[in-house]
């Protein structure tokens, strides 16, 4: 995710909201059994579940789905007071009916919903309206009404921070204290649901955005890494935890430097006794890996063994070049995309350096999103 002309409000935010942060108490992996989610209902027979045959996602009846959606970002930030103007809430922007169905007029099939380690766990002094139950119930009913309106969700750790730091920007790589504790219970919520899928960690960065030997190890097996400033929790455990919870729901893990790169991942994919995975990419204009002979080296044979979805995807100058290019060469390969955001209003404004896909959310779209609007209505 990038952030261009709100970095400076982002900053200011981020300054007060942290000097409140240092007093709240930690809640570590160990005490995940008192922190655990209360067990809802969850399913829903209106939209089939997915799982991974092959190189493809393909639901109970055994056909092919190519994901094509929208990010639909503030549940990661509006909990803990982020957004401008700042103050508490769960979702930036509308979270109803109407909403979905915008979404949907796109042609889009799914959305992916960042999350909060924070207010899920109700921990490091977030706010009881918009934190642990309050939180979880207001995820599973967008989750519930996504499907009942022929979405599929992916739930993604997007903000997280170790011990008594409150999660308020994105890290390198989760955390040893919490991260675990999180799936553990997100998965219990949802494992009932196989339209749902786990993207385990929104973009790891360890070693610094290293596409290093290091790097994939400390992705794959966490502790102390280069670049990490408290110990990680890595990906083998977090797939781990989520499988012992019983749930079977497809596991998506994004690649290093922000899941730009992938050139690894086959080689250090964890094992997962479901082999129900899938390898998470990121690419906006002006990333390492942006250009088709990149696309072709790095992203092409790990979409050759396993599904590759494209998580995020944008340019932040409305370059309808670089996005139809990107979007035809996703396309030919069958890997699905989702394009960064599905936001609109003082938060996210329409010029083109914000990467906003509407200007208001009954769904008008931006120069920017007009164009990914143009491409998903001449898909087959």
């Amino acid at each position: 995710m990038r952030r261009t002309a709100r970095t400076l409000a982002v900053v200011i935010w981020l300054t007060a909201v942290s000097c409140t942060a240092a007093s709240a108490e930690p809640i570590g992996i160990r005490d995940h059994a008192a922190l655990s989610a209360p067990r809802m209902p969850t399913a829903d027979d209106t939209l089939p579940g997915l799982h991974v045959e092959g190189k493809h996602l393909v639901n109970a009846a055994g056909e092919t789905v190519v994901l094509h959606g929208v990010n639909r970002a503030g549940t990661e930030y509006k909990c803990v007071g982020g957004g401008l103007p700042p103050g508490g809430s769960i979702f930036d922007g509308p979270d109803d009916a109407a909403s979905v169905a915008a979404i949907k007029s796109w042609r889009a099939n799914a959305v992916r919903i960042p999350l909060n380690e924070d207010c899920w766990l109700a921990i490091n002094g977030v706010t009881d309206d918009y934190a642990g139950t309050s939180y979880q119930q207001a995820i599973q009913d967008y989750v519930r009404l996504l499907n009942q309106n022929g979405l599929y969700a992916i739930l993604e750790l997007h903000w997280s921070a170790p011990g008594a730091n409150l999660a308020i920007g994105q890290q390198a790589m989760p955390d040893l204290d919490h991260s675990a504790t999180f799936w553990s219970q997100v998965a219990g919520v949802f494992k009932l649901n196989t339209a749902v899928i786990f993207d385990l960690f929104n973009e790891p960065f360890p070693d610094n955005g290293a596409d290093s030997p290091a790097a994939w190890r400390c992705w794959r097996d966490g502790g102390h890494c280069p670049g990490v400033p408290f110990e990680a929790v890595g990906m083998q455990v977090l797939v781990d935890v989520v499988r012992g919870t019983g749930a079977t729901n497809v596991i998506a893990l994004g690649g290093l430097r922000w899941s730009n790169y992938l050139s690894e991942w086959l080689t250090y994919a964890p094992n997962d006794p479901l082999n129900n995975l899938v390898a998470a990419w990121h690419v906006y204009q002006g990333h390492a890996c942006s250009v088709v002979t990149c696309y072709g080296g790095t992203v092409a044979p790990v979409a050759a063994k396993v599904p590759v979805i494209a998580l995020e995807i944008g340019t932040d100058s409305c370059d309808e070049e670089f996005m139809n290019s990107l979007m035809k060469w996703l396309d030919a390969h069958d890997i699905g995309y989702f394009a960064w955001t599905w936001n609109a209003g003082s938060w996210f404004s329409p010029i083109c350096s914000e990467i906003t896909l509407i200007s208001d959310y009954s769904g008008t779209p931006t120069v920017y999103g007009e164009i990914y609007k143009t491409h998903l209505s001449a898909l087959p």
